[in-house]
């Protein structure tokens, strides 16, 4: 149950909704999140009444077409599917929005299956709630 946030800089809804298929995609290919497990914030900044501030940490050079990826989830996945799992964000968010790789910047977030409630105040990963 992964919970997605997407900040991109000039972001139209259409780039929008690109981003985030190609972030629910490559969570569902590169380490098994089900089709129907889909929950995402997505904005868009317009560098007027709010912005993204970035620069070229590690010999990165980024710029207006940066993507900021914040991904919550349940702890339990191996570095090497991290690994697959930002590359196909990169190449997805290439593919379908146009978006440079260089331009996707990747977090993510582990915790435990007692720190979610998917609705009705239950923990529903957690037995016996």
């Amino acid at each position: 149950m992964p919970f997605v946030r997407i900040d991109a800089l000039g972001a139209d809804p259409d780039r929008l909704d690109a981003l985030g298929r190609a972030v629910h995609d490559a969570l569902v290919e590169t380490i098994g999140i089900p089709p129907d497990d889909c929950f995402q914030v997505l904005t868009g900044h317009d560098s007027t009444t709010s912005t993204l501030r970035y620069d070229d940490y590690l010999d990165v050079h980024r710029d207006d077409g940066i993507v900021f990826v914040a991904i919550t989830l349940r702890a339990g996945r191996t570095p090497a599917q991290k690994q697959a799992l930002y590359r196909r964000i990169a190449e997805l968010a290439h593919d379908y929005s146009g978006t440079e790789p260089r331009n996707v910047f990747v977090t993510l977030t582990e915790n435990e299956s007692v720190d979610w409630s998917l609705g009705h105040g239950a923990a529903q990963y957690v037995g016996g709630d």
